[in-house]
């Protein structure tokens, strides 16, 4: 009986932890007293649904997905990297009647508690010269960097994708149609 006695007050203790009712809030869950520090903001920045347009090497490609943010700020992406390539923010635009593409000065803001869309024919993460053939199927990871420094490591896989026959060839980046 004392077993199973230990084993439900186990179950309960970690139910109540579960549910953010354990403990005195604002201290670790030892429950040291020591308090908690507030998550960064990198903590809370996920990558919904990434994919990155598969293609050959050295031609411009594109990584997408959603960008969503849990805290109750707004939060600026202001550069990604990759191993595989060097990388750009890039945003689609209006300029003189034409859809033109062009690096996104400022970064990507995503509202507070809310998400921001990369997508084909919108902003997106732009892999500049890869050095090897991205083929469907393989996985690429990337490193977002945040206004206040912290970073956001996320993976993409590889997906073959015409869409809407855009092109990220150097000499479309300044005038894509639609």
């Amino acid at each position: 009986m004392r077993n199973v006695r230990t084993w439900a007050a186990v179950v309960l203790a970690g139910a109540l932890t579960t549910l953010g009712l354990a403990g005195c809030g604002g201290t670790d869950a030892a429950g040291s007293g020591t308090p908690t520090p507030a998550p960064s903001a990198a903590a809370t920045v996920t990558v919904k649904d990434p994919w990155v347009k598969a293609g050959p090497a050295g031609e411009m490609t594109a990584a997408f997905g959603t960008l969503v943010n849990g805290t109750d700020a707004d939060i600026t992406i202001t550069s990604a990297e990759s191993p595989d390539s060097p990388l750009e923010l890039h945003e689609m635009t209006m300029k003189d009647g034409k859809m033109v593409m062009q690096p996104k000065e400022g970064g990507f803001v995503i509202k507070a508690k809310g998400t921001h869309e990369l997508s084909p024919g919108g902003d997106h993460l732009m892999l500049m010269k890869p050095a090897k053939a991205i083929e469907p199927g393989d996985e690429l990871t990337f490193t977002l960097k945040l206004a206040d420094g912290a970073t956001v490591p996320f993976t993409a896989i590889a997906k073959p994708f015409a869409g809407a026959e855009e092109s990220y060839a150097p000499s479309d980046m300044g005038s894509m149609a639609p």
